[in-house]
């Protein structure tokens, strides 16, 4: 059945989910033989081939809210295996330009995630995807932090400096606004769904020109991009091999 507003019929098992749908496009570079499939609103998909196993790249635009609308139908189209890789701003000062951000566990500032289930319910990484992603990081030696996120929903509130330093307070790693919202969502739905965030914000910095600087000098971002889709899909690749084997 297609889709209202992905506008697919069928995905892969295997999904990566970009905020922007531009990401689509090069995460197109890293795939044998891509399709454009649909592209409508903030949703562009594509399929490819990496390495033998097929994969579905859909973006979701920006918020919970749009990503868990593109979650719920690619899971309707077949969808089963799902990392976001997304952006980040940084909440602890070690934490470089490139750098990639696990999360194990996300803070539930969002408001979709609160749609579907009481605060009490936790936002958390699929296990299976985390180890792998974990493993293939330290493998191809990428610089990672793994620990507990946030995801919220807008950029611009008064208190935006307050909130850093109360959540930097706290051990977490770094904000973004989508991957609480994967997270609940998965789990209500017995999928599962890792995260990925390049982190493309310094802590302390200012955010709006932290992003402009991501626009405008882009090259430690670019880096860190790269590797978390290199590094997506590496991790989805061994848990294919290891879902073909036992198969065997």
């Amino acid at each position: 059945m297609l889709q209202p507003h992905i506008q697919c019929e069928k995905a892969s098992k295997m999904v990566l989910l970009p905020g922007d749908p531009d990401r689509v496009n090069r995460v197109a570079q890293f795939l044998e033989d891509p399709k454009l499939v649909a592209n409508n609103r903030e949703f562009r998909t594509m399929t490819g081939m990496y390495k033998g196993m097929e994969v579905t790249v859909t973006s979701t635009g920006i918020s919970g809210v749009s990503a868990v609308i593109a979650l719920e139908e690619l899971i309707e189209c077949g969808g089963e295996y799902f990392i976001r890789i997304g952006s980040a701003g940084a909440v602890q000062s070690h934490i470089k330009l490139g750098d990639l951000i696990l999360p194990m566990g996300a803070v539930r500032e969002d408001g979709a995630s609160a749609m579907y289930v009481e605060h009490r319910y936790p936002a958390v990484a699929d296990f299976e995807i985390l180890s792998a992603l974990k493993e293939k990081a330290e493998e191809l030696g990428y610089t990672h932090h793994i620990g507990v996120t946030r995801s919220h929903d807008s950029f611009y509130i008064d208190e935006e400096q307050e909130k850093m330093a109360y959540w930097n307070k706290k051990n977490v790693l770094g904000s973004d606004m989508e991957t609480a919202s994967l997270f609940v969502v998965g789990k209500l739905r017995d999928v599962k769904v890792g995260s990925v965030l390049n982190n493309v914000v310094l802590y302390s910095n200012d955010l709006k020109e932290g992003v402009n600087d991501y626009v405008n000098e882009p090259k430690q971002a670019q880096l860190g991009e790269e590797r978390e889709i290199h590094l997506a899909l590496e991790a989805l690749l061994a848990i294919h091999k290891k879902s073909v084997g036992n198969r065997v």
